[in-house]
């Protein structure tokens, strides 16, 4: 399977790399199993991935734990070494790509006191539902390439 056909079995196609990455080969290694365990687990016990109702947690704390992925994924990555080419294939470009312009918005949004209006508050939580659809489908390839059962819809969230 090329890494373009794994992106797209997964929501990702979306995602800009150069296509020589995309036409190799995916051939994930165990450094690479271990890194998309790691990000994986970090993923779906966050907000990143799990539903936030109006009522429930604020938006502040919401944009701390999705901005807090980049030095989890830099931990990884570098806890992995080297060996985990693919996992940084696909890690890299979801930090820069998808949730690089939501934090660098809404970062500079708070810092302007958004979070004190409630339109603002409901626009934030609408573009952070339509993230965390697409970081499921992260979850889900994270979970192919680490091998393991996919506990992306584990939880019934329908009540």
């Amino acid at each position: 399977m090329t890494r373009r056909d794994f992106l797209e079995r997964w929501g990702l196609s979306r995602l800009q790399i150069k296509l020589g990455f995309l036409q190799g080969e995916f051939n994930p290694h165990d450094p690479d199993r271990g890194a998309a365990w790691d990000l994986y687990v970090e993923l779906l016990t966050r907000v990143t991935t799990q539903g936030l109702a109006p009522e429930d947690g604020d938006e502040k704390t919401a944009l701390d734990s999705v901005h807090a992925l980049f030095p989890l994924t830099r931990e990884i990555l570098r806890r992995h070494g080297s060996g985990c080419g693919e996992f940084a294939k696909l890690a890299i470009p979801v930090l820069n790509q998808l949730i690089r312009p939501f934090t660098a918005k809404w970062h500079r949004l708070s810092l302007a006191d958004a979070f004190q209006e409630a339109d603002r508050c409901r626009e934030f939580r609408a573009e952070l539902a339509a993230l965390q659809q697409l970081l499921r489908g992260y979850t889900r390839a994270l979970a192919a390439m680490a091998e393991v059962e996919d506990w992306t819809d584990l939880e019934d969230s329908s009540g």
